[in-house]
């Protein structure tokens, strides 16, 4: 009698595409990742990863655990792990991660942080303190 053999599969990821030449005015939210080629006018989170291609662009914040982007973006970056930028990059605005990649040629133009969210918080109320004191 022949044996039979049940193979499990692991749930696919999911990822959410916004395609070149597409256009959204709203938020973007997902459990999983969300990848950027065309335009979004609104937040974008997304509880795995956000990757924002080289002609994609985001005008509003956005909030993951990981971003690589080669695009640009107009808010702010709040990202709890690694933040990639690529060398197409173009930053406008404040960025809040954990580690951070900048590859030559990326621009940022506003405020970084860069660290574990407590420290940052701690170094910027010992800041707030100093200014309030003068």
């Amino acid at each position: 009698m022949a044996k039979s053999r049940v193979v499990q599969t692991l749930p696919e990821a999911v990822i959410s595409i916004v395609g070149a030449g597409m256009q959204i005015r709203g938020d973007c939210e997902s459990s999983d990742t969300i990848r950027i080629e065309g335009t979004v006018e609104g937040s974008v989170r997304a509880e795995k990863a956000v990757v924002i291609g080289k002609g994609g662009s985001v005008i509003g914040d956005v909030t993951t655990a990981d971003a690589k982007i080669a695009g640009s973006v107009k808010g702010i970056l709040d990202i709890n792990s690694r933040l990639e930028l690529a060398s197409t990059a173009r930053i406008d605005g404040e960025i809040r991660t954990a580690r951070l990649q900048l590859d030559e040629g990326g621009v940022v133009n506003g405020t970084v942080s860069v660290g574990r969210k407590e420290d940052v918080q701690l170094t910027m109320d010992k800041g707030a303190k100093r200014s309030a004191g003068r």
